[in-house]
């Protein structure tokens, strides 16, 4: 991931100010500071991956791939519909596994990109509460995943 540097003021902290890399996404930097798990950032990831995949259309251009090399090695290039279906499925079962009350921070940090002060005044919850919640829903999630 590549770094986006930009300078930002404090609020409430006078002429203070911070770097902050603006390509991180919120789940790389709560995984950096120590707030989430390995095992929870995996999962995370896992799940954002499934959502970009799922999220992207058909090709419907031509496609200038490696599909030569691969038909003479006798190995078929997967079917971007069918990958994309697949990880649609993976989506909706990750997140009907995890359950609709944690389901909503899950998506708005791990997908949306917000961060967790962001998410809990979307979501209307008290400061400080997103990440107990996050917490508990990247561990249901990793059980979903399979992740040790």
């Amino acid at each position: 991931m590549g770094q986006a540097l930009a300078e930002r003021r404090l609020k409430g902290a006078g002429n203070r100010s911070v770097t902050v890399n603006l390509a991180e996404s919120s789940l790389s930097w709560l995984a950096s500071h120590g707030r989430i798990s390995e095992r929870q950032f995996v999962a995370g990831d896992a799940l954002r991956s499934d959502w970009e995949r799922a999220g992207l259309g058909p090709s419907t251009t031509m496609r200038w791939d490696v599909a030569p090399r691969a038909a003479r090695a006798g190995a078929r290039a997967p079917d971007p519909t069918t990958s994309q279906i697949d990880a649609r499925q993976r989506f909706d079962a990750a997140v009907a596994h995890v359950g609709s009350g944690l389901a909503d921070v899950l998506w708005r940090v791990v997908c949306a990109n917000e961060g967790l002060a962001e998410a809990e005044r979307a979501l209307g919850w008290p400061a400080r509460s997103g990440k107990l919640v996050l917490g508990l829903a990247l561990d249901r999630l990793a059980d979903f995943y399979r992740i040790r």
